[in-house]
């Protein structure tokens, strides 16, 4: 919890400074940018400290199915987060990058 009120903070505080320096838009889209990547890192952490969790203390079966399940829950929150940010799936990350470099040659 800590990782995402310091992603949070920093978003914020980035933000407050694209705001002075640039215009609204962009400093807001900056903002949820950073925010989302911010709270990826911290569900990062949350699912390692599930797993360590698992591993510390007498693992059971109930136990593993429920991590699976939050696991699974974190993953889709993750990939969802990750569009949001993005504006693409993440595969489409190296073809949009070659588009990019192909239009400013032109």
């Amino acid at each position: 919890m800590v990782v995402i009120v310091c992603g949070v903070l920093a978003a914020t505080v980035w933000s407050l400074r694209e705001l002075r320096h640039g215009g609204f838009a962009e400093a807001f889209r900056s903002y949820r940018a950073n925010l989302g990547r911010g709270i990826l890192l911290g569900l990062e952490f949350l699912i390692a400290a599930d797993i360590i969790g698992m591993v510390a203390i007498v693992p059971s079966f109930d136990r593993l199915g429920i991590l699976a399940l939050i696991i699974v829950i974190r993953t889709f929150l993750s990939f969802s987060l990750q569009i949001e940010i993005e504006g693409r799936l993440p595969w489409q990350r190296r073809r949009s990058i070659t588009d990019e470099t192909d239009r400013a040659e032109l």
